[in-house]
């Protein structure tokens, strides 16, 4: 079976098919529902990051104009905690005893009328505490450290031998802050209980998970649940999680018999819903004098929560990067007493990369070899864990493309050499990948007799162009025009689908939808096959092609009919399939799932007095397999550049590190990039289809941040002679 399009519809930049809701504004967003008899509520927070509770004063928030109940640890049910999931444990279920283990955590929840009456009740709760000494410092040695949490540490060879005996070694120390997702879209939850049924409205970039947690949390079926969330408005990672206030807001409205809703404040996003962790990175590398690299030794050590599993192994991506016959990664983790980290935007190899890739830029400095020429000597085309070739992989083809579109060539080498006028120049780059993420995935294809389709899953949209990719592909697996097809999302109704996230959706999503169509176009060749008026009578459904609507023998389109036809002689009003999709086996398919690949190359510009430091160009080369909407596609790289620009140069959550409290939780005081800081960015995609994929795609949600931090530190240290070895780079370590 095959499809025949004369014009083919993946691959082109077909513009958002869900675009003319969001910029009329009728999208909507988890915030934007409301049901009759809804009440809202509105979160008390703890004002300690570590002790007890010892008292909890409500009574001037129950008298309260408006004021329907204030949930406490002291009158709230046991609710039952969530799964574990490959992203890592559920995060604690909220009011279930009297310790804190942060500043900001949720110890009260205030139901009112309205959302300011809730807000003001609020702030009239009181807490008396038995304060303790909170754990704030990551290398503090009190603090409980998780020792290859995940299982993902790695040796091969000896790489302490190896380093002993290296002609050139280099040792370094790297630092990142947590940095926070903040979405412009304020996290929201509408819970509505009828008799044993929820049905909920959350900011999820993962239904499927909020139904089960909530199903766990509350001791009652999965099919009791309802998650929906058609569109999200920004997540970063933050969405990947059942955070507690979701299930205080349904726990809310299970006691109280009101549909309950929350919008998080600004500053409570900060506490709420995760932030990049911040953490330490001791990298040591070893090499020949003519840049072979011989050894490589990656540690880190990285926040978590005092009660709490996020799944973040800054080295792991060390152990598959490049050719090296001695490597050791290890990943440790140390409870400490802020909020609950989770992932962010190319979690983990955001950090490591920057740390790897920094440290390659130094060696090549002290090798005296050009950067790019180093990446490129120490090139691996088989995956080094298991010695496979990988399923895709044109990084050599990224730096080439790469290379010549930014003028790599046109370089001087040497630091503080190029500038214009009072700015100092710099050049740099960096290797960036993020590997290959998956989890199964199911998708339902529908055609009716109308000729039209209706495709779904419960997977999210979270700005990445899901809608339309999707719509896209099942058109040209049904050939289907794009106006007959309907792609639907963010239900937990439908078919159960992977997270928006870990850049995963698109290959494990597209492949169930393609197995889908493929599905529902033998059940339609399969009726025509013994159905004696249909010209498809007797033929083998290995054997028909679709394309315009129809059912056709494969390079015949006269001896065919269309999919209408054949519903409507058969009485049906339409017909459905369902496809799934598992990730492969390395060692069953014979080669490793390649994740995205790509180079970036960094123009800054430095002022020489000041050190204020200017992106003025980038230039991103990416390995995305087979692109399926190259506007989307070109759309995930720039917003993952201009995340990138942000980690390196502006994003820090900063906390006090007597109290643990966030000192700069507003959007006036926690920088971000915005249009002056961003110049224009260039995109080019090379590479071919994957070949582990039966649609050859790979995400790139991921890799376009990856590797920009590194390329603009690398860039900074060409333009002035100052290498920087924690994040942001600001001005006052270039003075």
């Amino acid at each position: 079976m095959s499809t025949v399009e004369s014009r083919p519809l993946v691959g082109e930049g077909i513009s958002r098919v869900d675009g003319p809701r969001k910029v009329t504004g009728t999208a909507p967003y988890p915030m934007d529902f409301s049901v009759p008899g809804q009440v809202y509520g509105a979160l008390v927070q703890s004002t300690i990051a570590a002790g007890r509770i010892v008292r909890m004063h409500t009574e001037e928030a129950e008298g309260s104009p408006g004021v329907i109940g204030v949930l406490t640890h002291e009158n709230a049910p046991e609710v039952g905690t969530g799964p574990m999931t490959v992203l890592g444990a559920s995060p604690p279920p909220p009011l279930r005893n009297d310790r804190i283990i942060h500043q900001g955590q949720h110890i009260g929840f205030v139901v009112a009328e309205t959302a300011e009456q809730a807000a003001a009740a609020a702030r009239l709760v009181r807490a008396d505490y038995e304060a303790a000494e909170p754990l704030l410092d990551l290398q503090d040695p009190r603090a409980e450290q998780l020792t290859d949490p995940w299982g993902m540490d790695h040796a091969r060879g000896d790489a302490t031998a190896a380093l002993e005996s290296a002609e050139v070694t280099l040792r370094a120390t790297y630092t990142t802050p947590d940095n926070t997702n903040n979405p412009l879209g304020l996290f929201a939850t509408l819970a509505v209980w009828e008799g044993n049924t929820l049905t909920v409205h959350d900011t999820s970039q993962w239904p499927s998970m909020v139904r089960t947690t909530l199903a766990m949390a509350f001791g009652i079926p999965e099919s009791s649940v309802r998650v929906l969330v058609p569109y999200v408005g920004g997540g970063f990672g933050a969405g990947l999680r059942a955070w507690p206030h979701v299930v205080l807001t349904a726990m809310a409205a299970r006691m109280l018999g009101r549909p309950v809703k929350l919008v998080l404040t600004r500053p409570q996003m900060f506490t709420s819903v995760g932030h990049r962790p911040h953490g330490v990175q001791w990298l040591q590398l070893g090499a020949t004098g003519e840049g072979e690299l011989v050894a490589i030794d990656h540690r880190s050590l990285s926040s978590l929560g005092m009660e709490d599993g996020d799944f973040e192994p800054f080295a792991s991506g060390t152990a598959f990067a490049y050719a090296c016959p001695n490597v050791t990664t290890r990943d440790r983790q140390a409870r400490i007493n802020v909020a609950m980290p989770t992932s962010m935007r190319a979690p983990a190899e955001a950090q490591g990369n920057f740390a790897l890739e920094s440290a390659l830029d130094e060696l090549s400095y002290t090798l005296g070899m050009d950067p790019l020429e180093l990446r490129v000597r120490n090139h691996t085309a088989v995956d080094p864990r298991n010695g496979l070739p990988w399923s895709g992989k044109a990084i050599l083809e990224c730096y080439e493309a790469g290379a010549l579109r930014f003028g790599w060539s046109d370089r001087n080498p040497e630091p503080r050499s190029m500038r214009d006028g009072n700015w100092l120049i710099g050049y740099g780059m960096a290797s960036a990948m993020f590997p290959y993420f998956a989890t199964p995935c199911m998708a339902e294809a529908t055609v009716n007799r109308d000729g039209s389709a209706f495709v779904r899953s419960a997977a999210t949209d979270i700005g990445t162009g899901t809608y339309t990719v999707m719509a896209q592909l099942s058109a040209q697996e049904l050939g289907l025009p794009l106006e007959k097809v309907r792609f639907d999302l963010g239900d937990s109704d439908m078919p159960d689908s992977m997270m928006a996230g870990g850049s995963g959706l698109t290959g494990a999503l597209g492949n169930a939808v393609h197995d889908a169509c493929r599905r529902l176009l033998r059940s339609f060749a399969e009726l025509a096959r013994q159905d004696a008026d249909s010209p498809l009578r007797g033929v083998n459904p290995d054997d028909v092609e679709c394309g315009d609507g129809r059912v056709f023998v494969a390079g015949r389109p006269e001896r065919g009919e269309s999919y209408a036809d054949i519903l409507a002689r058969h009485g049906m009003p339409q017909l459905t399939a369902t496809g799934s999709s598992t990730p492969p086996v390395a060692e069953d398919v014979g080669m490793s799932s390649a994740g995205a690949y790509g180079a970036k190359f960094v123009e800054v510009r430095v002022d020489a007095d000041l050190g204020l430091v200017r992106v003025t160009r980038v230039v991103s080369a990416i390995d995305g397999g087979r692109i399926l909407n190259a506007k989307t596609a070109r759309s995930q790289i720039i917003g993952g550049t201009v995340g990138g620009i942000g980690m390196a140069l502006f994003e820090d959550t900063v906390t006090d590190p007597r109290t643990g409290r966030i000192a700069n939780a507003t959007f006036a005081d926690y920088l971000v990039a915005v249009n002056a800081d961003i110049p224009e960015l260039d995109v080019v995609f090379v590479g071919e289809p994957d070949r582990g994929s039966p649609t050859g795609t790979k995400g790139v949600g991921e890799v376009g941040l990856v590797g920009i931090p590194a390329a603009i530190a690398n860039a900074v240290y060409h333009a002035t002679g100052k290498r920087l070895y924690h994040l942001p780079i600001t001005l006052d370590a270039l003075l």
